[in-house]
């Protein structure tokens, strides 16, 4: 008798959605057509060489505890200098116990999930948001209530509303989601003001804020703005950071800074998931850090994505319709393209791809896919080339579909 998987799967299972994004980059995995949809790094500017020696030090003589398995809360010596690096940036009375390594930000995600959400809670996220936050929290079975941005980050008056109708209705909000540096999709920043109105609004409704900053040490103009974790001063912030986006993603490694008493409970949930991040790519990202590589890696890569960005930004007011509009980013990796609302970017997909040229459609971002005139382009990881014939395929495309 054939077994019925489906008839096996759990209810929260059954809940669980593909990333719209993975979906797309399965077929876009042709080298004739140009990619600006993936949020890759560039892959020409990785730090092979000193990578590679690094690592065989490790191998060779730090071997018996980079091979082996290691504590859940991550190695000693990469969780003190990532402890002092946030000193560093002013996060008031942070100690070892209020930081956990994780494998990547995205199981801090998961953490966040698993930790808080309990079928049918709701929590506020930006509309857009990021596609693995959306896809991460849904498995949990959480109600998304929705807050739209602008250039200057989440609209705080819209979400003071929505906080307030939801205390009136007895709604208990388990978090708010924000991703305040150069924000994916939209690559747009929370403006200082609203910040402080973010941070004034959690503590009046006693709402944790999830800050997902992924992108704030990749900024190449315009001035540093203090991290949410930062500027609050009663631990009510999370924050998740990568070292996928400002090192390597293939090293796997993120961390999480937050309360004790949360971080002890993303310890515990943590062993349930994988006991412990790789211990080998930890040591390699703390020599990597205490040779004091990172700054000047992060010099390069800033200068290189700044160059790629304004080369985008270039080709898309010389080839887009002027019935598009798009945001202007100051950091990060991503711009967001507005259209008039009778074009949908899904069914645009297809006739992308038959011109060799590829996106990421704006719905993909949305809890409910309710958006259809967006789309998320990519300067990271394209060459310069790529980008002005890629851009231009698009608004050739485009040009066709405007009324």
């Amino acid at each position: 008798m054939v077994l019925e998987w489906g008839k096996k799967f759990s209810v929260r299972s059954k809940a669980m959605k593909a990333s719209a994004i993975r979906e797309l980059l399965k077929l876009v995995d042709n080298p004739e057509i140009i990619s600006l949809a993936g949020g890759m790094p560039d892959p020409t500017l990785f730090p092979k060489k000193v990578l590679a020696e690094i690592s065989k030090d490790v191998f060779l003589n730090h071997g018996n505890k980079a091979l082996q398995y290691g504590a859940t809360e991550g190695i000693p010596a990469l969780r003190e200098v990532l402890v002092n690096a946030g000193i560093e940036e002013g996060i008031q009375n942070l100690v070892k116990e209020n930081l956990i390594v994780t494998t990547a930000s995205q199981q801090g995600l998961d953490l966040v999930g698993k930790v808080f959400i309990d079928p049918g809670d709701a929590i506020i996220v930006e509309a857009p948001s990021y596609v693995g936050g959306l896809q991460a929290f849904h498995a949990y079975q959480s109600d998304f209530i929705t807050v739209p941005l602008d250039n200057n980050g989440v609209k705080t008056d819209i979400l003071e509303e929505k906080l307030r109708e939801s205390k009136e209705n007895g709604v208990n909000i388990k978090f708010m989601y924000l991703i305040p540096n150069f924000q994916n999709p939209a690559g747009v920043t929370l403006s200082l003001e609203r910040r402080k109105k973010v941070l004034e609004l959690s503590h009046q409704y006693n709402v944790p804020i999830i800050e997902d900053d992924p992108y704030g040490e990749i900024r190449f103009e315009g001035e540093r703005i203090p991290s949410l974790v930062k500027m609050d001063n009663i631990g009510n912030v999370v924050a998740l950071r990568t070292f996928s986006k400002i090192l390597a993603p293939g090293l796997r490694l993120g961390w999480m800074i937050a309360d004790k008493e949360a971080i002890s409970k993303f310890v515990i949930a943590k062993q349930g998931s994988d006991l412990c991040s790789p211990s080998s790519t930890q040591y390699i990202a703390y020599e990597f850090i205490r040779q004091g590589h990172l700054k000047q890696y992060l010099e390069l890569v800033r200068q290189t994505y700044k160059k790629k960005k304004d080369l985008m930004l270039q080709a898309i007011e010389k080839y887009f319709p002027k019935e598009a509009e798009w945001t202007k980013p100051e950091g990060g990796m991503f711009i967001w393209v507005t259209l008039p609302d009778y074009i949908d970017t899904t069914e645009m997909f297809k006739e992308a791809i038959e011109e060799k040229v590829a996106y990421v459609v704006g719905s993909a971002f949305y809890p409910l896919g309710e958006d259809k005139h967006h789309m998320r382009l990519n300067f990271s990881l394209p060459t310069p080339e790529q980008i002005d014939e890629g851009i231009k395929r698009l608004g050739i495309l485009l040009k066709k579909k405007i009324h």
